[in-house]
């Protein structure tokens, strides 16, 4: 067999394995953040989160049909999409790094030997299979995220430009590039992350057509690369679509004709251009100009992906972001225009004024003519940076963690520096880098934390010295604690330094690439203290190109021990060796934590948030995880459709409050009485809160109607002559329906005495937006005929003061008009009964009692949502009323669904309620069996954090708090059950760690 048959054979080989192992590893149902949007999205062809992902969307489309129309199959079949690509990223990076191997052993195909082929197929394996078991790769290939097939973009790019520079001699060499421009172009409908190759395949470029290479060659062929990067990234995505935009805002308003007018002429010009530029080149004999012209309507023709959006914005879609159905809303949705921006040249610092904007205006789409309205404009301040790092005012507290500067010091250039290398750089890049090439500590998001997030090796004196006693946590049972002892990463640096003495162009250029896409990502994302969660997935092609030099390493290994020890059975030990220290060590650390075959809480969440609402009911909720879940099982297992969700931080935007006002699926519109033309874009964005002094309480619908009013008696006067709504106060009262509220059987039984004849509150922000118009307007029409919750994910400014008439029903809380002088500013009532139905009856629990692994995302969601905020409340408040045999039921079933086996310490602390509640209900000995284990538990967590006690950090002192409050609950528990031993240990812990 020759060569490239062996090349190929093998190079399907680890993408089937690859492809096998995040089959079987793969999430069975949704995950937690976007992937519950894009399932849905893809099963029905919707529109996504800005800036879209089309062609994601059609192809797990589908994948979506492999479920042979058993939708709770439907996701999984997607996830096996994801699989797939990864697959095929492997098999990519496998020819990628065989190509790359043979031209640095400069050996042609006629003389190739036995062993050189081992070499070359054997770096293949290990570079292949070792990207194939890292950290980070391995998460997105698992699940339905566009990450995956945005790795397959750039794999397939890399390849192509190998395969022309193989053959760029020959006559039709160039269609490879044209193969490259297309891929180009359809990877912008998945992720963007695909064209930062652009520089380097310019690079390979030049090297193959240029004689003779200089310094100012390579210098001014990275200029045209970061040149054409640009074009695409502004010319093709955003400023193709705003000449259209304008073109039709030509055509309409001035010339009278119908929308998309101008549209169809701009797209008839462009094609025009086109074909001149075309047959001016052929004629012209200008080859560069003929292929740059074709490489541009290849791009072109993959962006095209984005006409899917366009026509199914057009229809009644439930999931309609943006609601891109015209020139300047497809504008918007493309450039991201409700999202900020971040400054990268010059800009701000965080303690900078303004002192000036520069204006900025948009247009919308009106009944028969595009509308000026204005969008948010460019400040000018009065102190700037060159190369801004320290720029978001609400993050000025962390900053000066990072820099030690004070928040009311000016920023230095030497700070900037100092916060740019030391969290950007290395807290939010190199961290990430480690983790996948020497080890991860654990999953727990890290902020700064020595006991969190950080790199580690496995090797104690080092991790002892950078993190304190970091051997003390190996008593803890953490499947995401992962060590490589510095194995891959070595590989990967013998490979560099193989690679460069052997081919120092082709080193460079893959160096390039890893430049491109991790720092310079770095530089461009310009991010902030505190993210919500671990970015690391946005660095997968810079980990992607450190794994094609793990493989070159092996190549280096070999050669290496070749010549001390000329014998074939030394070399058969040290490729043994390449392969446990690559991808052996990685699938073996990795596999415990990345295997998500046995999770369905996502999906047993958002199934239990909308089975604690009634009949027909509105569910307010904000963020992603709280929403996307629920849309996915609305939209593809249509399990609970009537409930309207609604999504309060969509919904200050005009499109989203049109939708809501809409019927969707089972569930009705929302009862938003609000004339369209009052909320348009550009109209009543924000209304600020102007106390006018008015004596007492005003009516609510008083309230709407002067902040809807376009008279300007009831509306205040700026120095510019303008008029504008405002909030005269923030003391409303809704006068209460006592006949609907009793008719609607909206409050328990025993509460209807207590119904309010008015609801008096305090609204909670100094402005009103299109959301909480929307959010009154839905609270004073609904007249009680329809159940209104808010998700107890939200935080407290988005009840907008209603804390007090809120009504604790577990995952949800429940809008009553009650009465029983609670306090003003909490939700304090409970509504025990329905809280047991629900946590005994409705709710499901799934796989989490016998799980190997409890990720983050369980740790956030589901321990603390759903143990910490309702199930322990169900068990305090049975307890409370004296409900002692109901109590029992919901202590049982939490003993019998919670783990088995301690998640963390925030478990331990969640444990003691169920703990106490089983020796108030007389189950001493199963209370006695998770007493001990969790004491045992806090005394090994004490041990570990006073071993690290000089290393500990402002970002450990929750857990520091938590572990000694979880040993006073203890303590009194062990008194209650009576039990010496326990009594004894409890003491001998607070002697040793809590004495001083």
């Amino acid at each position: 067999m020759n060569y490239n048959k062996i090349n190929i054979l093998l190079g399907w080989f680890c993408g089937i394995v690859a492809t096998l192992v995040y089959v079987l590893t793969a999430d069975r149902f949704n995950s937690w953040w976007d992937t519950g949007e894009f399932v849905a999205s893809a099963y029905k062809l919707q529109v996504v989160h800005q800036p879209g992902a089309p062609l994601f969307l059609m192809v797990q489309n589908i994948f979506s049909n492999l479920a042979g129309g058993e939708v709770s199959k439907i996701a999984f079949w997607m996830n096996v999409g994801s699989a797939v690509c990864s697959g095929l990223t492997i098999t990519f990076l496998f020819w990628t790094i065989t190509a790359l191997a043979r031209k640095a052993v400069n050996i042609s195909f006629s003389k190739s030997s036995i062993s050189t082929n081992i070499q070359i197929f054997g770096a293949g394996l290990v570079g292949a299979l070792a990207y194939s078991f890292t950290d980070t790769f391995w998460y997105s290939a698992v699940e339905s995220e566009v990450y995956a097939m945005s790795s397959l973009c750039t794999a397939t790019v890399f390849w192509l430009i190998l395969k022309w520079e193989a053959r760029a001699d020959q006559d039709d060499a160039n269609r490879w590039l044209l193969v490259i421009a297309f891929v180009m172009g359809l990877s912008i409908g998945v992720h963007l992350l695909n064209l930062l190759t652009i520089p380097a395949l310019a690079l390979v470029v030049y090297f193959k057509k240029t004689a003779k290479i200089s310094l100012k060659g390579v210098l001014t062929t990275l200029g045209i690369g970061v040149a054409i990067l640009a074009f695409i990234l502004w010319g093709v995505i955003q400023y193709s679509v705003k000449l259209a935009a304008y073109f039709d805002l030509f055509f309409v308003n001035s010339l009278g004709l119908g929308f998309g007018s101008g549209i169809l002429v701009f797209i008839v010009l462009l094609i025009s251009l086109i074909v001149l530029g075309l047959y001016y080149a052929n004629q012209k004999k200008k080859v560069i100009l003929h292929l740059s012209i074709l490489s541009l309507c290849f791009v072109l023709f993959g962006f095209s992906s984005y006409t899917m959006l366009l026509v199914r914005a057009q229809t009644n879609i439930s999931l309609n972001n943006n609601s891109p159905d015209n020139a300047f809303s497809f504008l918007g949705y493309l450039s991201r225009e409700q999202y900020g921006s971040e400054p990268l040249i010059k800009g701000p610092t965080y303690n900078s004024k303004p002192i000036a904007v520069q204006e900025n205006h948009t247009y919308r789409k009106d009944e028969e003519k595009y509308t000026r309205v204005d969008a948010p404009g460019k400040y000018a301040y009065d102190n700037e940076m060159f190369f801004p790092r320290l720029w978001s005012a609400d993050k000025a507290p962390f900053y000066s963690y990072y820099t030690g500067l004070d928040q009311d010091e000016a920023p230095t250039m030497w700070g900037n520096l100092k916060f740019f290398f030391t969290y950007q750089v290395n807290h939010m890049y190199a961290r990430y880098f480690l983790w996948n090439f020497v080890g991860r500590q654990n999953d727990e998001p890290s902020h700064g934390s020595a006991i969190n997030g950080n790199w580690i090796a496995g090797i104690s004196a080092l991790d002892d010295t950078r993190l304190g006693k970091e051997s003390l946590y190996e008593n803890y049972e953490n499947p995401s604690r992962n060590v490589y002892y510095f194995l891959p990463l070595f590989l990967g640096i013998l490979g560099l330094v193989w690679h460069y003495k052997k081919s120092k162009r082709d080193s460079f250029i893959v160096g390039l690439l890893f430049f491109f896409t991790g720092l310079a990502i770095v530089i461009y994302l310009n991010q902030t203290p505190m993210q919500p969660r671990e970015r690391d997935y946005a660095y997968a092609g810079s980990f992607y190109m450190f794994s094609v030099w793990i493989g070159l390493g092996a190549i280096a290994v070999l050669d290496i021990l070749r010549r001390i020890y000329a014998n074939k059975v030394v070399a058969s030990i040290s490729l043994a060796f390449v392969f446990v220290a690559g991808p052996g060590i990685l699938a073996y650390q990795n596999w415990d934590d990345h295997d998500r075959s046995d999770r369905t809480w996502t999906r047993d969440m958002a199934y239990n948030y909308l089975e604690s609402c009634e009949p027909n009911a509105i569910l307010f909720t904000y963020a992603d995880n709280d929403t996307f879940p629920l849309w996915y099982l609305q939209e593809v297992e249509g399990v609970r459709t009537d409930v309207r969700i609604v999504n309060l931080s969509y919904l200050q935007s005009d499109w989203y409050v049109k939708q809501t006002m809409q019927d969707i699926n089972l569930a009705q519109a929302a009862p938003i009485h609000i004339h369209p033309d009052k909320i348009k874009k550009g109209i009543r964005d924000v209304i600020h809160y102007y106390d006018m002094e008015v004596d007492g309480y005003v009516d609510l619908d008083t309230l709407l109607e002067v902040m809807l009013s376009d008279n300007q008696s009831n509306q205040l006067p700026l120095s510019n002559g303008k008029y504008v709504n405002v909030l005269p106060t923030k003391n409303i009262q809704m006068i209460i329906d006592k006949d609907s509220v009793l008719r609607n059987k909206v409050v328990p039984k025993s509460w209807e005495k207590d119904i309010a004849e008015v609801m008096q509150w305090s609204y909670n922000k100094p402005y009103v937006t299109k959301s909480e118009l929307s959010l009154l307007s839905i609270i004073l029409h609904n007249n009680w005929e329809r159940p209104i919750y808010f998700a107890n994910m939200l935080g407290s400014e988005n009840f907008i003061g209603l804390d007090k008439y809120l009504v604790n029903e577990g995952l949800v809380y429940r809008l009553m008009p009650i009465e029983k002088e609670q306090p003003e500013n909490e939700i304090s009532l409970v509504n025990t009964d329905t809280l047991y139905r629900n946590v005994t009856s409705k709710y499901v629990y799934g796989s989490i009692s016998d799980l190997e692994h409890y990720d983050v995302d369980y740790r956030r969601f589901v321990q603390s949502y759903l143990f910490d905020k309702t199930v322990n409340l169900t068990l305090d408040s049975l307890v409370k009323e004296e409900r002692l045999q109901e109590a029992k039921n919901v202590a049982l079933l939490a003993l019998q669904h919670m783990p088995k086996r301690i998640v963390d310490i925030h478990h331990v602390q969640s444990n003691a309620v169920v703990v106490d509640t089983l020796i108030k209900v007389k189950e001493k000995e199963k209370a006695q069996l998770i007493a001990s284990r969790d004491i045992d538990y806090i005394e090994s967590n004490l041990n570990y954090l006073v071993g690290k006690a000089d290393k500990l950090t402002g970002f450990d002192r929750l857990e520091i708090n938590t572990t000694v409050d979880s040993l006073n609950r203890y303590k009194e528990i062990a008194n209650a059950l009576g039990n010496e031993k326990l009594i004894t240990q409890v003491q001998r812990i607070e002697n040793k760690y809590l004495s001083n």
